[in-house]
């Protein structure tokens, strides 16, 4: 991953949709508009539940990427 300011990180590692998501929504909450969300998860389903989510709640997806079994998603707070 190329140089990002990284604001908050949250591992879900381990758990299944609708998990992840849940807990960033809730990560993401508190956190001031700009600001980035960084989420770890082992669900392959992921990917694609990270992008409907961010087309749903309007936070932008800034990368998606697949390293070994982690799927890490960052997200920018709307």
């Amino acid at each position: 991953m190329t140089s990002m300011h990284i604001d908050q990180e949250l591992d879900t590692r381990g758990l299944n949709c609708p998990l992840p998501i849940l807990k960033a929504k809730k990560a993401l909450t508190p956190m001031q508009t700009g600001q980035l969300l960084k989420v770890v998860s082992t669900d392959k389903g992921s990917l694609r539940d990270f992008a409907a989510f961010a087309k749903q709640t309007g936070n932008a997806l800034v990368s998606q990427e697949t390293i070994g079994d982690d799927y890490i998603h960052v997200l920018k707070r709307r």
